[in-house]
């Protein structure tokens, strides 16, 4: 036996893994399948989004249990784990995340699926309540107020002066976001926080030649 031949057995021998039982595999999937689907009513409780992404909610659990499954893959064999490297590579994720908190969910999934399928179940879970304590605290915390959109629509340009001074009345933050005008036709879309919102609307309305006031809450970024 050459240096060549000894080499090759070291490296075999030293990556050589323990046969994986019937039991712990199942052990496994239970788990994951257990700790995903907390994350999947975890998502769906604290998810703010107009529209509800059940796909989306779906897709995370299934995450966690196809990774699982792939890291229990590549424990049986040093040859298998390079060839899914390879095979993986070659995957393609093309779909938008527009909400940062998916991106953490997501994450947070997929993570659960290699922790458990590395066998650490107890980290797993551990990490999962210690996420869950931190998101729902800063779900909690009245950090800031999202602002709303108030449009307005006026059959005369000449008393934005007077819109704008009930909005500042009733806000205590008011931004211009748009203005259109045209001959004789006003369109205003401002930007507010304010708490006597029926209070606003209805003074809005009283001012002649206001066609329309709509006061329109969003999700997006908040102003401080």
């Amino acid at each position: 036996m050459n240096f060549s031949d000894i080499l090759k057995k070291s490296f075999v021998e030293g990556y050589a893994s323990s046969a994986l039982s019937v039991k712990s595999i199942l052990l496994c999937m239970v788990i994951t399948i257990l700790i995903s689907a907390y994350i999947f009513i975890l998502y769906r409780v604290i998810n703010r989004q107009s529209f509800y992404n059940k796909n989306f909610n779906i897709s995370l659990p299934a995450m966690a249990v196809i990774t699982a499954a792939i890291i229990l893959t590549i424990q049986s064999s040093i040859i298998i784990s390079l060839g899914m490297v390879g095979a993986l590579s070659i995957v393609r994720f093309r779909t938008a995340i527009k909400d940062p908190m998916d991106l953490v969910f997501l994450f947070w999934s997929i993570s659960v699926g290699i922790v458990c399928g590395a066998g650490f179940a107890v980290i797993a879970v551990i990490a999962s309540l210690v996420l869950t304590c931190g998101i729902l605290l800063a779900n909690w915390l009245p950090i800031a107020k999202a602002p709303q959109i108030l449009l307005v629509n006026s059959d005369s340009f000449e008393n934005e002066k007077e819109i704008m001074e009930i909005v500042g009345k009733y806000c205590s933050l008011h931004r211009v976001k748009a203005r259109n005008l045209t001959k004789d036709h006003l369109d205003m879309a401002i930007e507010v926080r304010v708490k006597e919102e029926a209070q606003l609307v209805k003074e809005l309305m009283k001012l002649k030649a206001i066609v329309s006031a709509s006061l329109i809450a969003h999700d997006g970024e908040v102003t401080f």
